[in-house]
């Protein structure tokens, strides 16, 4: 498996569709995936990417830069960092918070809006994706917006007919076409990141373009596949089947960190999710983010944030 397909494989990536919504113009509304609104399919995530499948009609969708973009039938639209936005029939009109037109979830426990002016129709389904801590350095290397057209994917036409008929489904009340477009909505994610990833300049640096080189990105997929194991920069470059000084720079270079500090980093903000994880003790954790004792674990903790673990599991309890 490719070291992109790896790390997304390992961030507890979980579709989830919470309103179905027909619109007339004029309208315009405001907001974001409340992570609160996860709860139905999961855990509440750390991160939250929210998304907009068009199933009729358009919308005009603005961000804080201002830069309007216009989302059309058949596309899905992703906003990787949970954003603000206004959406509605045309930009500069007066937004309504979507919260406040979110009818009460029927039998599908998806929530069902009808707004507007009663001109022309836009029916449009919204979601969300989300997962744990290990999503972070990818979002953050992602833009503010992307689109997917689905009719211009491999099997784009079928899928785009599952969306689409998932929708129509959902208005109907069928609880099992939001597991559906759930699911199709985690595939459709992968492929507008690897879209966006084959995009890069040749000479973009950062986690992405990381993941893209055949060294470093299998690098990456190994530390995050097993945290646990005493890795070296020696065993890495081994790995890799470079010298560990090449392999050193080259990571360095592209990824902004040496190798052993991006697995230090990794492996605590790794230990502070498993840390509100009430069921593991500090032992456990130790041993998962791959130290061999409880001691050298706290050790580096209280390094990096300043208190031992205990202590901020602590404190994180009493601030959530």
């Amino acid at each position: 498996m490719d070291a992109l397909s790896d790390v997304l494989r390992r961030v507890g990536l979980t579709g989830g569709v919470f309103i179905n919504a027909e619109f007339t113009a004029p309208w315009s509304v405001s907001g974001k995936v409340a992570p609160e609104l996860c709860r139905p399919y999961m855990v509440q995530p750390e991160y939250v990417v929210g998304f907009h499948y068009v199933v009729e009609g358009a919308f005009i969708l603005t961000l804080a830069d201002g830069a309007p973009r216009r989302i059309s039938a058949g596309e899905l639209v992703m906003l990787p960092r949970n954003d603000l936005h206004v959406f509605g029939s045309a930009g500069g009109l007066a937004a309504t918070g979507v919260g406040v037109l979110m009818e009460k979830p029927g039998v599908s426990g998806v929530a069902r809006i009808i707004h507007g002016g009663g001109g022309a129709r836009t029916r449009m389904v919204c979601g969300f994706l989300g997962g744990n801590v290990q999503l972070h350095p990818l979002l953050v290397n992602l833009p503010q917006v992307m689109t997917l057209e689905l009719a211009t994917l491999p099997s784009g036409d079928w899928m785009e007919r599952t969306f689409s008929y998932a929708a129509q489904t959902l208005a109907e009340g069928d609880p099992g076409a939001a597991t559906v477009m759930a699911k199709m909505s985690e595939l459709l994610f992968v492929e507008a990141v690897r879209r966006y990833l084959a995009a890069l300049p040749r000479e973009e640096t950062g986690w992405l373009a990381g993941l893209r080189d055949p060294a470093i990105g299998r690098a990456l997929s190994l530390m995050h596949a097993r945290l646990n194991e005493g890795w070296t920069a020696d065993a890495l470059a081994r790995e890799v089947n470079l010298s560990r000084s090449a392999f050193a720079d080259h990571f360095t270079t592209l990824i902004g960190v040496p190798p052993m500090r991006y697995l230090l980093n990794w492996r605590m903000q790794v230990a502070r999710q498993k840390l509100q994880e009430a069921h593991r003790t500090i032992a456990q954790i130790a041993f998962e983010v791959g130290y061999e004792s409880e001691a050298a674990f706290t050790r580096a903790f209280r390094r990096e944030f300043g208190l031992p673990p205990a202590m901020w599991r602590k404190a994180a309890s009493t601030n959530g």
